[in-house]
């Protein structure tokens, strides 16, 4: 009797897919990559984080100053904006992705920011007062829009300049997402140093105005890298591909996959015109056996083995299939992530509010601006990303045997956790602000400085910069390599939008929190508010959230492309690619 074979693939392909990732507008002659590339790219991301953070870090002062508005609606109004910023990406990586690709995205989406700014220059100088109001809010989402094509796509292509073909390609671009949040820190920091002494000192309108021609410069320095970058094209719309997955499966979900005789599609039909300069190919994933109910869209039923061309509506390849894996697998992930951006949306709003009733005086002439505290975090991020990156992983690495010395999720988990301390110690220095206002009889005069030095809230501006340079760096790396390489553009619009409902999310935590206490807790006078039992509550939702995600992180399973997986786990190898190791 023979002896019964495995099933075979419905068809094969080469073993080496081609490469996809190297396209370019002139095939014949490849754009050379790597750093030489991507150092056009982190100085562009420089001056748009420095016009970025020094509109969005003092903004709180314009609304209450210029416009006049209470606090608490003043930072809800920071709150929606900044949230709307972070949103926006999805949109503009979608567009990326599937239609411009990313050259063009940034070159389109910077000329929109230029724009924005420019128009914002002119309704603090030129337009009158009585429409000074609308043409700036007006601006002010014009700039969303650029905001929304710009972030999501600068640091993917910048990315896209490093292969991943060796492990030390793969060390190159891990160290990359660190020195690019350095770039990211030295723009903000000289914003918040810079521009906002300009702000508070010599007038809003000139403020604006250098923002802009800093754009423009960075536009322009952005053209001159052009014969060097490397560049994807478009390979049609993500979300396409997502949807046939779900209905093959949906379609197929009465099948019993366990059955022998059912065949599986490993790869593309080869009789498919897939050959096309800049048709997706998805990568050579191994399968995994989480959400396997998607797995029945690869099985080949009689009507498929009946069709002289497969059917993406009917049946879909293992890569397809683990591709919509992989997002599946992130959204957890992001959930489990949205407290830490309330807490960081602190810094903008509340913490410079604080800031503006304390000691502030250095001699006898200068006074810091409160907004300017905001480069402490920026200081310490550096700090911290620089001994992260060239101490800290050299000596984990040694007894992990990970390329990275820990894995993106315990990076991520230590940033959360390190977010509950920020709050914790935020409230414990409002408590004594309160307290100092009280024994010096202040509460019902807000106008009178607090005799409390200012410095007294770095230790919390330091805490915000340490747990970003450990969350925030994780999740971009995590949803840059764990997304499907022709949705790496959404990817990195998917970790910006965690920063953008968290700001959505602090603003229905602040409504909650007004209404629960009947507006007792946050009111326009800081001295007779409770924002230290705001921060009490901010810490408390932490620390469920942090259970949440190490639950999350415990059950992640990282992608294996090629039997290798994508996030080496070295001497933790054999846990399968399961984030297991999170505790």
């Amino acid at each position: 009797m023979e002896e019964e074979k495995s099933p075979a693939p419905l068809l094969h392909l080469p073993t080496k897919l081609p490469d996809h990732r190297n396209l370019s507008d002139r095939p014949s002659q490849p754009p050379a990559g790597g750093w030489k590339a991507a150092i056009f790219v982190i100085f562009v991301e420089v001056a748009e984080q420095f016009a970025f953070i020094g509109l969005s870090s003092n903004l709180i002062m314009y609304f209450t100053t210029v416009f006049h508005e209470p606090t608490a609606t003043a930072a809800k109004m920071v709150n929606n904006w900044s949230g709307v910023s972070a949103v926006f990406p999805i949109l503009g990586a979608f567009v990326a992705d599937s239609l411009l690709g990313r050259f063009k995205t940034i070159i389109f989406s910077s000329l929109i920011y230029c724009l924005g700014m420019v128009l914002l220059t002119l309704s603090a100088t030129v337009i009158g007062a009585p429409h000074r109001k609308p043409v700036f809010f007006f601006a002010l989402y014009i700039l969303s829009v650029g905001e929304g094509g710009h972030r999501p796509c600068v640091q993917t292509f910048a990315a896209d300049q490093f292969d991943e073909e060796t492990p030390e390609q793969r060390k190159r671009k891990s160290s990359f997402f660190n020195w690019w949040y350095v770039g990211l820190v030295v723009g903000s920091t000289l914003a918040v140093f810079l521009v906002i002494y300009v702000q508070d000192n010599i007038g809003w309108g000139l403020s604006f105005g250098i923002l802009a021609g800093v754009l423009a410069a960075a536009l322009l320095l952005f053209l001159c890298g052009v014969k060097v970058y490397r560049r994807h094209i478009p390979v049609g719309s993500p979300m396409t591909r997502i949807a046939q997955v779900v209905v093959a499966a949906a379609r197929k979900w009465r099948v019993d996959n366990t059955r022998q005789e059912w065949r599986v599609c490993y790869e593309e039909d080869s009789h498919a015109k897939n050959e096309d300069e800049g048709q997706h190919k998805p990568m050579t994933l191994d399968r995994r056996s989480q959400f396997g109910i998607l797995d029945k869209a690869t099985l080949i039923d009689d009507e498929d083995k009946a069709r002289k061309k497969r059917d993406p509506w009917r049946l879909s390849t293992v890569a397809e299939v683990e591709e919509v894996k992989m997002l599946g697998r992130l959204i957890p992930v992001w959930f489990s992530c949205l407290m830490f951006a309330v807490v960081q949306a602190q810094i903008h709003t509340f913490f410079t509010k604080q800031g503006s009733t304390m000691l502030r005086s250095i001699g006898p002439h200068f006074q810091i601006p409160p907004a300017s505290l905001q480069g402490v975090v920026g200081l310490t991020i550096l700090l911290t990303v620089l001994f992260y990156d060239r101490v800290f992983v050299p000596s984990a690495r040694k007894f992990t045997g990970h390329h990275s010395g820990i894995t993106v999720l315990q990076r991520i988990g230590i940033g959360l956790f390190i977010s509950i301390l920020n709050m914790v110690a935020s409230a414990l220095v409002e408590a004594k602000r309160v307290a100092v206002a009280a024994e010096h009889g202040l509460i019902d005069t807000p106008k009178v400085t607090v005799p409390m030095t200012i410095w007294w809230l770095i230790p919390q501006y330091m805490l915000c910069g340490v747990s970003d340079a450990f969350a925030v760096v994780g999740l971009q790396e995590l949803f840059y390599d764990q997304m499907p390489e022709s949705m790496r553009s959404i990817g990195s619009a998917a970790y910006i939008s965690v920063i953008g409902i968290g700001n959505f999310l602090s603003t229905a935590i602040i409504s909650a929190v007004q209404a629960a206490s009947r507006h007792k807790w946050l009111v326009d006078n800081l001295n007779r508010s409770k924002l230290q039992y705001f921060y009490w509550v901010l810490a408390g939702l932490s620390g469920l959230n942090l259970c949440c995600y190490i639950w999350v992180a415990n059950g992640y399973v990282y992608k294996r492309v090629g039997g290798k997986d994508g996030e080496d786990h070295g001497k933790n190898s054999n846990k399968g690619g399961y984030g297991d190791d999170i505790i």
